[in-house]
């Protein structure tokens, strides 16, 4: 079996963009994503606009075009496909690694299709596939949601979001467009800070003309067929409903790189043990890029602060820097 110089984990922005660093420096490579080209940004809602400009977003010096400013999901996933395809990265699809395993100087990385040896490992899968759960009874009907898709759905329907970031607050205000009665149930004291600057006053503005209703310093307790409970203030209260969206937030998938042997924090963020110099881990020769390296504070990297951490691990891969791992 052929050793490859890297295997990259997860087929996002910066694991793409850790393909194209591996091809220029001549290093043999593969990325493995679970699902299609950039995942997790498919399973965005269809009508999401990103915080930040199309520059921002761009990964080796390629241009992003877009008809706006700040570009919308489609206009992503374009644009990134169009990377991998032009460039022809060797990204393998709808394909899940199950197991690695550092045996003398390499890996072995068991997928749910065949089996890799690799010299080098790079983890760049984000965190989007494991919701932060409420923990309450009726989580799991089927009329709860903790992704959502299309204001469309949920049309004449009485729906609650729950959570008060900007996907709570583009879920509210599109459903509500589109008819739904939607009620906000909100942990703290106010709508989120981080909020985008141009959706913030329009939430506040609904919310103060009656047309969404809030429910501020909320502690959700249960969910029925025909109900939501929570806590409020005020006392107990009990709204009819059909189908709730709790957008509470992501987390990386933890046990994944505990399994890896990778050293994470005491504390609540979870952070993740790597050399920043080199985007090295604990493990000699596993490597974290992307949003990935913040723990729980998911936050902290995006795309544009991220993509740098291609060229950091490939230049160490190929000798340019000296290991030393300290905890974030």
């Amino acid at each position: 079996m052929e050793t490859l110089d890297i295997l990259i984990i997860g087929g996002g922005p910066i694991g793409i963009a850790c393909g194209l660093e591996a091809k220029k420096k001549g290093l043999t490579y593969v990325i493995i994503e679970k699902g299609p080209i950039v995942n997790s940004l498919f399973n965005y809602p269809v009508n999401m606009q990103f915080f930040s400009s199309s520059e921002r977003l761009e990964i080796d010096d390629i241009p992003f075009i877009s008809k706006e400013a700040k570009p919308k999901r489609n206009e992503a996933l374009e644009y990134y496909r169009r990377i991998v395809t032009s460039n022809q990265l060797n990204i393998h699809l709808f394909e899940r690694v199950l197991d690695v395993k550092k045996e003398s100087e390499a890996f072995q990385i068991t997928s749910d299709k065949t089996k890799y040896t690799a010299s080098n490992v790079v983890v760049a899968t984000g965190f989007y596939d494991l919701p932060n759960l409420l923990n309450v009874p009726g989580e799991d009907l089927p009329k709860v949601s903790h992704y959502y898709k299309d204001p469309h759905f949920y049309a004449s329907q009485k729906l609650a979001v729950i959570g008060a970031s900007n996907s709570a607050v583009d879920a509210a205000l599109e459903c509500w467009r589109k008819g739904a009665e939607v009620s906000m149930i909100i942990r703290g004291p106010e709508v989120g800070r981080r909020v985008k600057y141009w959706a913030r006053p329009d939430i506040l503005n609904r919310i103060k003309e009656g047309s969404i209703a809030v429910y501020y310093n909320a502690e959700v307790k249960e969910i029925t067929e025909n109900e939501i409970i929570f806590d409020t203030p005020d006392g107990e209260q009990r709204i009819d409903n059909d189908f709730v969206l709790a957008l509470t937030g992501y987390m990386p998938n933890f046990s994944f790189l505990e399994r890896l042997g990778i050293t994470l924090s005491d504390d609540a963020n979870r952070f993740p043990e790597y050399n920043e110099d080199t985007m090295e881990t604990n493990v000699p020769g596993l490597y974290l890029a992307g949003v990935i390296c913040g723990g729980m504070e998911t936050h902290k990297w995006f795309i544009e602060n991220s993509r740098i951490h291609a060229k950091i691990i490939m230049a160490a891969i190929r000798g340019n820097s000296t290991r030393k791992t300290t905890i974030e």
